[in-house]
């Protein structure tokens, strides 16, 4: 049950342990905005802001000039109040630059918000701008930035600096996976609030759509992801060709720009018919049904934490394969498949379409394990009660130094083997709330 808010200074009676949440005046800044029409900042955005309005906070979103595709603007959406602000037109600024705008606006705004929450740890350089106005700030770090490939030296330089600045300045982080988590425990001795995404229920989603893609239901196979190297679209059109598989492989995605990696994947799927690049689809209800319809979802993702793609595909109930790698074994848990190499992905292909039965029980297990353990009412009540504390006087600003410890094990791009929690709801950080109480081995001093 999702627990109700009341009027300032009325607590609710719902709230488990006895917490009472009080409404509170809630800024969301550093994504695109909303509606949301790019990614899994700006939907999390949109269904947390909308739940947090239901539960009776008053949430403004900051968006990008643009972003809804309409004219004039809207002031509001779902009950969250909207500000357009500019950005530069640079994708190395475009992000820091609108939230450093938003930022100002925040601090000269006759309104006074209890609480905001930062999208993006490279956003940290804005955080001393709000606490010359006293008001407290979240930062979700997001996924391993650093370590894309699009990013050169001084990008990547930029998001390890940014990382440091969030743990020292923010009053408190959030991490949306466990894996996330541990990297910012073992890189920084910091402590971190363990809130996911939330996955959509697609059991029902319909299939009049797929003709049109030349698919039938269960007879296809689905890659769904931006063309970057990280995200292996390569690696799992590879694994493609050297399988037996008897049903398409459809590929969405691409980049906005002329890459290696993109040649690379046109001339891999140049070797076969069965593979069909439908570049970006933008058909919501298209995409849906092309990730409710396949038989298996193939997912790379491996720098990131939740990933929303991966959770559509879970609550599509469709069997997924995923790149080896802790943050997808967290999310998609034991009835998945994991591969890193073409050989792996092939044979997990091949088993697929050898067993429809048990890829179909695989893909319902995942569907339950979605809806059981990443529920957006879930991830708004965690939010709501998260900007609670903050706007109460809880915070861990200044408690730790950002200074990177020599025993990590994430060092020189490392990604340690995990074994994630499997208890649902939220995740304990495996950092004590009180830096005293800390191991010795824990260190945040030494660089």
């Amino acid at each position: 049950m999702t627990p109700r808010v009341m009027a300032r200074g009325k607590a609710s009676r719902d709230m488990p342990g006895g917490h009472a949440v009080r409404a509170r005046r809630i800024a969301l800044l550093g994504t695109r905005g909303v509606p949301a029409r790019y990614g899994g900042f700006e939907t999390a955005m949109e269904e947390v802001g909308r739940r947090l309005v239901e539960q009776g906070h008053d949430v403004t979103v900051y968006c990008r000039t643009g972003n809804s595709g309409e004219t004039p603007q809207p002031r509001e959406y779902l009950g969250m109040k909207l500000v357009h602000l500019p950005a530069m037109k640079k994708r190395s600024l475009e992000t820091l630059s609108h939230t450093f705008l938003s930022a100002l606006h925040l601090v000269f705004s006759r309104r006074r918000f209890d609480a905001v929450v930062v999208c993006n740890a490279a956003n940290a350089p804005v955080l001393p701008l709000l606490r010359l106005r006293g008001i407290p700030a979240a930062v979700h770090v997001d996924g391993l930035e650093w370590r894309r490939t699009k990013w050169g030296p001084v990008g990547r330089r930029y998001y390890r600096l940014a990382e440091s600045l969030s743990v020292r300045w923010a009053d408190a982080l959030v991490a949306d996976a466990y894996g996330i988590e541990r990297y910012y425990a073992d890189e920084f001795g910091a402590r971190t609030v363990g809130i996911a995404y939330g996955a959509p229920d697609m059991t029902r989603v319909g299939s009049d759509l797929l003709s049109g893609v030349r698919v039938e239901k269960g007879r296809f196979h689905v890659c769904v992801a931006r063309f970057e190297p990280e995200n292996h679209v390569d690696l799992m059109i590879e694994g493609y060709l050297r399988s037996g598989a008897r049903y398409p492989l459809v590929v969405v995605g691409s980049t906005p720009y002329p890459t290696e990696h993109n040649a690379r994947i046109e001339e891999l799927a140049s070797r076969s018919d069965q593979v069909r690049l439908l570049g970006g689809v933008w058909d919501q209800n298209l995409l849906d049904q092309l990730y409710a319809g396949a038989l298996t979802y193939l997912h790379g993702h491996s720098v990131g934490g939740t990933n929303p793609s991966l959770l559509r595909a879970m609550g599509a109930g469709t069997q997924t394969i995923a790149y080896d790698v802790v943050f997808n074994r967290e999310v998609a848990g034991p009835d998945a498949l994991y591969a890193s190499t073409p050989g792996e992905i092939a044979a997990a292909i091949d088993e697929a379409e050898a067993d429809p039965v048990d890829t179909r029980r695989r893909g319902d297990a995942l569907a339950a394990r979605a809806l059981r353990r990443y529920t957006w009412d879930h991830v708004a009540t965690a939010y709501g009660a998260l900007c609670d504390r903050l706007a109460g006087g809880e915070s861990q600003r200044t408690l730790y130094s950002g200074r990177r410890s020599p025993a990590s094990a994430w060092r020189y791009g490392r990604t340690p083997w995990i074994q994630p929690p499997e208890e649902a709801g939220r995740i304990e950080s495996p950092v004590p709330a009180n830096p005293a109480d800390r191991p010795a081995d824990a260190s945040v001093d030494a660089r």
